[in-house]
């Protein structure tokens, strides 16, 4: 569905240099950047501000071309053939909307269906079934600048999924949606992936996503692709430390912690302990608990966003050699 084979983007940008003089300095995005995705698969695309995931989504959908390599989406060239792209994806920008500001949410859909010279019988029946999935009956006949965030963004994956592409592309679907109106888009994705064989790229800063939903992550930094695999994959990659919750009886001698473990809190009896990947949990937890009187301990795997940001942490060299 989507391949990226030595894929660079350069950006020549100019500053002053005193007087009416410009400085021309060429920026790199992307650099050297080659992967595959398969049809059906729901990869999470991940990385810090100014690592190159937005330029990255623009050469897909043709909006920017690359500087050298080959970019191809559903075997097209998407900066070459964009317009007969654009009828085989979906793209949902979470901070920009495709609905149109003053009509009503259903008269937004009904252009999107000219736009797309989408069948009237086939368009219908579409969206009866998005309208069922996303709970739009409600405000259909709401303009839509009174929406809601998640009742926007509900609108927006329905405009895009109305001409039934083959892949979406999604950035930042869930930025600023509450609890409710994210689960309502998490099961929303994960069901169209899984019962319609819809291929998803997700980019997104909320880490909840993409350990609900993708099977696979990519990572880039500085424009370079930095890791490409599983969640489990990750966290073996960039392993991060442990944390030990202990709960001391009131009366319990203080607790010094065993060598090599570090105190991150303390408040009262409570204690938070780090513990490093290559030291046993088992065996610290096992001298806490013969050393001091416990009323409770809990020991919590680091969650992803710590194991992302000690990837980002490396050196190049690290992370690509």
């Amino acid at each position: 569905m989507i391949l990226l084979d030595g894929v660079s983007k350069r950006f020549v940008v100019y500053g002053k240099r005193g007087g009416l003089r410009r400085e021309r300095k060429v920026v790199t995005a992307v650099e050297r950047m080659s992967f595959t995705v398969a049809a059906g698969e729901f990869v999470g695309y991940l990385g810090p501000n100014g690592a190159g995931k937005s330029t990255t989504i623009k050469m897909l959908t043709g909006i920017l071309s690359a500087s050298e390599g080959v970019v191809r989406v559903a075997g097209l060239d998407p900066a070459r053939r964009r317009a007969e792209l654009a009828r085989r994806i979906g793209v949902v920008f979470g901070q920009r909307t495709t609905l149109w500001w003053d009509l009503p949410l259903k008269d937004s859909f009904a252009l999107i269906r000219h736009l797309y010279k989408v069948d009237r019988r086939r368009f219908t029946a579409r969206l009866d079934e998005l309208t069922e999935l996303l709970g739009l009956g409600e405000f259909l006949g709401t303009p839509v600048r009174q929406l809601s965030l998640g009742q926007r963004m509900r609108g927006d994956l329905t405009a895009a999924l109305l001409h039934s592409p083959e892949l979406l592309v999604l950035d930042e679907p869930t930025i600023g949606l509450d609890v409710v109106s994210k689960a309502t888009v998490r099961e929303f994705l994960a069901r169209i992936n899984t019962e319609e064989g819809t291929t998803v790229l997700l980019t997104t800063h909320d880490l909840g996503d993409i350990e609900r939903l993708c099977r696979r992550v990519m990572v880039i930094d500085h424009g370079r692709l930095a890791f490409d695999g599983t969640l489990d994959d990750l966290r073996a990659t960039a392993p991060a430390d442990r944390t030990l919750v202990v709960d001391l009886a009131p009366d319990a001698t203080p607790l010094v912690p065993p060598q090599g473990i570090r105190l991150v809190r303390r408040e009262g009896p409570r204690l938070w302990l780090a513990i490093p990947p290559e030291v046993s949990a088992a065996s610290v937890v096992a001298r806490i608990a013969a050393s001091h009187d416990v009323v409770d301990i809990a020991l919590h795997e680091p969650d992803i966003e710590d194991i992302v940001t000690r990837l980002y942490g490396r050196t190049p060299q690290d992370q690509y050699s």
